[in-house]
């Protein structure tokens, strides 16, 4: 028997496991509730954006990750950004900061302001905001086990300025599950660490009410290797981590819910990554609704940025992902994301270059002002493959949730490996089917030549920063004022051997230009330090 056309085409399935047939029509969406499960922009369970006219009525927050070196340096980037038409700042820090670690600590040795900013104490933070109005611009503090200490040390910045705790906008990272997952910048164990987000949250709901003190990082979990339902589902499990935690304090869902943040990844197929997106909104609602009890509508949006990941550039032809970066912010514009950080065409090579980061920017200026990503909204919505696609989506990301939920859920199995055992294999699954060209990856193993060394721009260490940053470090440490310092440490230590919210007592020690590195030997003393599982 002779085979059909579509018979013979070839078989596509998407990395989320899901076949697509060659074309979808009313059939396919035929079981469909619209006014249920699609409704309207704005509105429950926010299918099509999470606000009424979404970019209509203002374009999505443009924010490039960045941060180098000294905070001098890094407050020069910033403002340049700023002039470019940057509207938010999104702030990196280098490994040793990241970890806890002073500039002056031998294990920082080479690596002081090598992959972002270092920040020892206060001083660092007041210099990189200098000349910058905190209560103009929402910042993104990327900072993971040591965020109480950054956020600590971002208000008092904003008091110095003037500017009242309440009128202070942006984000702590702060996700410390998805870095035992994904990323590797974990200090103490996991009970210590989820006590100390909690913390925050406290603290900031009733203190700082525009500011986000988590967002979930559905995007390092993709970028370890993890599929697009994986990502989706182990995010969502963490946030629902992070809401027990909080709940078991007292405080109410809606108290809080509205000010959780999440931040995702964008790489792969176009139309798998919006629908991604929509059904998770979707799933999110629900949760938060069903799950948690929510009342207000606030509560059960997925407030999100999402603008493209590292991991889909290659270092091969590298202007190539230009390209991409273009397509992902395509993607991240349709998707209905809040803001957007587009990486840069360099991000397989080093930290984003001068010229890098403008391109990104004008990239996502360009899909605003030029391409009529703003003329109106959710124009996917409606499509019978996107509408189908959506909905079998949801189906796997609530399928893998559930896998997590029957193991003992998220701290449980993370403790024991079994999640990063599961992103490892994935990774090494999708390495191998680029590998066999399974996966097409233009440059890599399609349409590949033969190229000259690649003109990349590098940021190399520069161990003038180091002493720079020693000196400074020393020269504070000498006019502070030493018995204030370690009163404040030692009531810190004492709050953290209770149940007291440790942030009042942060706050001091910063103010008393404790070091970060200080601090963290506080907490060290306290809790101890995270043991990988054996065998990951």
């Amino acid at each position: 028997m002779k085979k059909s056309k579509s018979e013979e085409l070839e078989e596509v399935i998407l990395e989320s496991g899901i076949k697509v047939k060659p074309v979808y029509g009313p059939e396919d969406t035929k079981n469909l509730k619209h006014e249920k499960e699609i409704g309207q922009p704005g509105e429950y369970p926010f299918t099509r954006g999470i606000h009424p006219l979404m970019y209509r009525k203002r374009p999505w927050t443009m924010r490039q990750y960045s941060g180098f070196g000294t905070a001098k340096e890094t407050n020069e980037r910033f403002k340049w950004l700023l002039e470019q038409g940057q509207t938010a700042l999104n702030v990196a820090f280098d490994l040793p900061t990241q970890l806890g670690l002073d500039s002056d600590d031998h294990f920082a040795e080479e690596e002081v302001g090598r992959v972002g900013m270092a920040i020892d104490t206060l001083k660092d933070l007041e210099e990189a905001f200098a000349g910058i109005p905190i209560d103009k611009i929402s910042t993104s503090l990327t900072i993971n086990p040591v965020a109480s200490v950054m956020l600590a040390m971002y208000l008092v910045v904003a008091e110095e300025q003037g500017i009242p705790w309440d009128q202070v906008r942006g984000t702590t990272q702060n996700d410390i599950l998805k870095e035992y997952i994904g990323r590797g910048t974990w200090i103490f164990p996991v009970q210590p660490s989820i006590r100390l987000i909690g913390d925050m949250v406290e603290f900031c709901s009733k203190n700082v009410p525009k500011f986000n003190p988590f967002s979930v990082c559905g995007y390092h979990i993709r970028e370890s290797g993890a599929t697009p339902i994986q990502e989706m589902a182990y995010a969502f499990e963490i946030a629902i981590t992070y809401i027990q935690e909080v709940l078991k304090r007292g405080i109410n869902i809606d108290d809080f819910a509205g000010r959780i943040a999440f931040n995702f990844d964008i790489h792969g197929n176009l139309w798998e990554q919006v629908a991604k997106f929509r059904a998770g909104r979707r799933l999110w609602a629900k949760t938060i609704k069903e799950r948690f009890g929510a009342k207000n509508p606030r509560s059960m949006t997925l407030r999100m940025i999402a603008g493209g990941g590292g991991g889909g550039l290659t270092i091969q032809q590298p202007e190539n992902n230009i390209v991409r970066g273009a397509y992902y912010a395509l993607i991240s514009a349709l998707s209905g994301t809040q803001t957007m950080a587009l990486c840069s065409y360099d991000e397989a090579y080093t930290i984003p270059s001068k010229k890098a980061a403008l391109i990104s920017l004008r990239t996502m200026q360009i899909l605003a002002d030029e391409m009529g990503l703003r003329d109106t909204v959710d124009p996917l919505g409606g499509s019978y493959y996107i509408e189908w696609l959506t909905n079998e989506i949801e189906k796997k990301i609530a399928e893998c949730m559930g896998k997590v939920e029957e193991q003992g859920g998220m701290v449980k199995t993370i403790e024991s490996g079994y999640i990063q055992g599961e992103v490892s294999r994935q990774a090494y699954i999708h390495e191998k089917k680029i590998q066999s060209g399974e996966i097409t990856k233009i440059g890599v193993n399609k349409y590949v030549m033969e190229e000259d060394k690649a003109e990349v721009e590098f940021h190399p260490f520069n161990p003038r920063v180091a002493e720079e940053q020693k000196r400074k470090l020393k020269e504070i440490k000498t006019l502070r004022k030493k018995n204030e310092v370690e009163e404040a440490l030692l009531r810190l230590k004492k709050a953290a051997q209770t149940k007291e919210n440790v942030m009042p007592h942060i706050l001091k020690a910063v103010k008393e230009y404790a070091t970060l590195g200080e601090i963290t030997r506080v907490f060290k003393e306290v809790f101890g330090e995270f043991k990988e599982p054996i065998g990951l």
